[in-house]
């Protein structure tokens, strides 16, 4: 049987920690940044946990048991 392959997009733009939670980065924090406030470009700067919900079909496309 052969071996089960990442997918190499999601393990470029997820994290898992030692704890087993999966991290993701905000959305839209890569340009035109003129236009959001101080605020908002610092708190996009926070890594968030994905939801519960994602996890299962995230450890899936992985090929790992979180």
């Amino acid at each position: 049987m052969p071996k089960i392959k990442p997918h190499k997009g999601l393990k470029k733009r997820v994290r898992i920690t030692s704890t087993g939670k999966v991290m993701r980065i905000k959305a839209g924090r890569r340009h035109l940044k003129a236009s959001k406030s101080g605020k908002r470009v610092r708190q996009s700067r926070r890594k968030l946990e994905m939801s519960t919900r994602n996890v299962k079909s995230i450890a899936i496309l992985l090929g790992k048991r979180l």
